[in-house]
C-alpha cells in the first residue's frame, strides 16, 4: 500500500485544520505565486515564434501561409494533452505531473538552439503544445486546494494575469536576445529556464487542504455538489455550455495575440522589429493588471453576497463582449496612439474576462472531477488556437495588402468574441446548474 503524501499532508485534524496548511493562507499564496511563475514561462514559451517570426521566416525561407502552419502546430496536440492530463490527474499527483509537463516543454525546446528545418520547427512546437495542454487546468486544479470555493476568483484571476505577465517580460527580453544574437538562442535561454523551474516546482509543490476529496459545494451558494456526476450532464448544463463557448471565442483573440502580434505590428502597420518587441508587451501588462483589479471586484461581490451568476457569468460574458466591440473599433485604424489604446482595451478586458470565468466553472464541476473538467475546456478553447493562425495566415497572404488581411482578420476574430459572449450572457447560470448536479447525488454515475 502506497502512501500520497502530499494527499495525507493535506487531510484535516481532528481541529479541522490541514496541519499548519490553513485555506487562502499564506502558504496559498505562496503556492499560487509559484503556479504563476509558471505560467509566465508558459507564454513566454509560447510567444517565442512570435517575437522571432520575422527572423525565421526569413531564414527558413517561409510564406505567411508556412508561417501560419507553425503558429498552429502548437495547437495541434494541445487539446491531446489537455484531456490526457485530466485523465492522469485522478492517476497521478497533480504536483508531480505538473513537474512531468514542464521538463517535456524543456526537451521540446532544446532542438531549436541549433539550425533546423521546417518540419522540426513544427515537430517541437506539436511536442511543446502536447505538454503544455494541461498546465492551465494543473495550475488551476492544484491552486483551487489552497482556497475555499468562495475564494477561489482571485487566485484564478492572479493565475490568468502570469499569461499576461509572461509576455510583459518575455517580449522586450526575447526581442533583445534575437536582435542580439539569434532566434536559437532564444530558444536554449528558454530550455534551461523551463530545466530550472521544474527541479525547484519538484521541491516546493503541494497540494493544499481544499482538496477534491474534501471539497463540496458550489463557491457562491448553499448547494452540495455531488462528489461525482455523468460528464455529459455536467458539460449539458447551460452554465457549461456558455463559459465553454465564451471561453473558446475569448481564446481566439488570445491566440492572434500570442502568434500574430508582432507580424501584426510591423509587417501591417509598419513599426519597426524593435519597436514591435517593446509594443507587444503593452496589451500584456495591461491585461495582468486588469485581472488583478476585476479579480478583487469578483471576489468582493462574492463576499457581499452577489449571485455567481453576476459576480462570474455576467461580469465575464460583459467584459468579452466589450473586448470584441473594442476589436471591431481598433481593426481598421491605422498605426497610431488611438489604434494602440483600442488594442491594449481590448486585450485587457478579454484577458479580464477569462480570469474569473475560470472560477465559475469551479462553481458546478463537481469536487472529484474539477481537474478533467477543467482539463476538457482547456483542450476545447485550444481549438481556437488551432484555427485562428491558419485562418490569418492564410486571409493576409490571400488580401492585396497585410494591412488589409490583418484587418479582415481581427473583424471575423471580434465578431466571433461577441456572439460567444451573447451566448454566455444568455446560458450561464451556476445556482441554477448546481441545484441540477445536487439533485443527482442519489443516481449512479458515469
Amino acid at each position: 500500500m502506497t502512501i500520497d503524501h502530499d494527499r495525507a499532508e493535506a487531510a484535516p485534524s481532528k481541529g479541522g485544520r490541514a496541519g499548519a496548511r490553513v485555506s487562502g493562507g499564506r502558504q496559498a499564496w505562496l503556492i499560487t505565486g509559484f503556479l504563476t511563475l509558471l505560467l509566465v514561462i508558459n507564454y513566454v514559451d509560447k510567444i517565442v515564434t512570435n517575437i522571432a517570426g520575422p527572423d525565421i521566416i526569413a531564414d527558413l525561407g517561409l510564406t505567411k501561409s508556412e508561417f501560419g502552419v507553425v503558429q498552429s502546430s502548437f495547437f495541434w496536440l494541445y487539446a491531446v494533452g489537455g484531456i490526457l492530463g485530466g485523465w492522469l490527474m485522478a492517476r497521478i499527483r497533480p504536483t508531480r505531473l505538473l513537474f512531468g509537463v514542464v521538463v517535456v516543454w524543456a526537451f521540446s525546446l532544446l532542438p531549436l538552439a541549433w539550425p533546423v528545418g521546417f518540419a522540426t520547427l513544427v515537430g517541437c512546437r506539436i511536442l511543446l503544445g502536447l505538454a503544455e495542454g494541461p498546465t492551465t487546468a494543473l495550475t488551476m486544479h492544484i491552486a483551487h486546494t489552497w482556497f475555499p470555493p468562495e475564494k477561489r476568483a482571485l487566485p484564478s484571476s492572479v493565475l490568468i494575469a502570469g499569461t499576461s505577465i509572461g509576455p510583459v517580460i518575455g517580449a522586450p527580453t526575447l526581442t533583445w536576445i534575437v536582435t542580439a544574437y539569434d532566434w536559437h538562442t532564444a530558444f536554449a535561454v528558454l530550455a534551461v529556464v523551463g530545466f530550472v523551474v521544474a527541479v525547484l516546482w519538484l521541491l516546493v509543490g503541494r497540494e493544499g487542504p481544499e482538496s477534491p476529496v474534501k471539497a463540496h459545494g458550489a463557491a457562491t451558494t448553499s448547494i452540495e455538489l455531488p462528489e461525482r456526476a455523468p460528464l455529459l450532464k455536467v458539460f449539458g448544463t447551460g452554465t457549461m455550455i456558455g463559459l465553454t463557448t465564451l471561453i473558446l471565442s475569448a481564446y481566439a483573440a488570445v491566440a492572434v495575440k500570442v502568434t500574430w502580434l508582432k507580424l501584426y505590428l510591423q509587417d501591417g502597420l509598419g513599426y519597426t522589429s524593435q519597436a514591435a518587441g517593446n509594443l507587444v508587451a503593452l496589451p500584456y501588462l495591461g491585461s495582468a493588471i486588469a485581472l488583478v483589479s476585476v479579480g478583487f471586484v469578483s471576489a468582493a461581490l462574492t463576499r457581499r453576497g452577489v449571485s455567481s451568476r453576476l459576480a462570474r457569468g455576467v461580469l465575464g460574458a460583459s467584459l468579452v463582449l466589450g473586448s470584441g466591440l473594442a476589436m471591431l473599433a481598433f481593426a481598421p485604424l491605422e498605426a497610431g496612439a488611438p489604434h494602440m489604446a483600442l488594442l491594449i482595451l481590448s486585450a485587457c478586458l478579454n484577458s479580464a474576462g477569462l480570469g474569473i470565468v475560470f472560477a465559475a466553472i469551479s462553481d458546478v464541476a463537481p469536487p472529484g472531477q474539477r481537474g478533467i473538467v477543467l482539463a476538457i475546456v482547456s483542450a476545447v478553447f485550444s481549438l481556437g488556437g488551432v484555427i485562428t493562425p491558419l485562418v490569418l495566415g492564410r486571409v493576409v497572404d490571400a488580401a492585396a495588402t497585410p494591412a488589409d488581411g490583418y484587418t479582415t482578420s481581427f473583424v471575423i476574430v471580434a465578431v466571433t468574441m461577441v456572439i460567444g459572449a451573447i451566448v454566455a450572457l444568455l446560458t450561464v447560470n451556476p445556482e441554477r446548474d448546481a441545484r441540477k448536479l445536487a439533485a443527482l447525488r442519489t443516481e449512479p454515475t458515469a
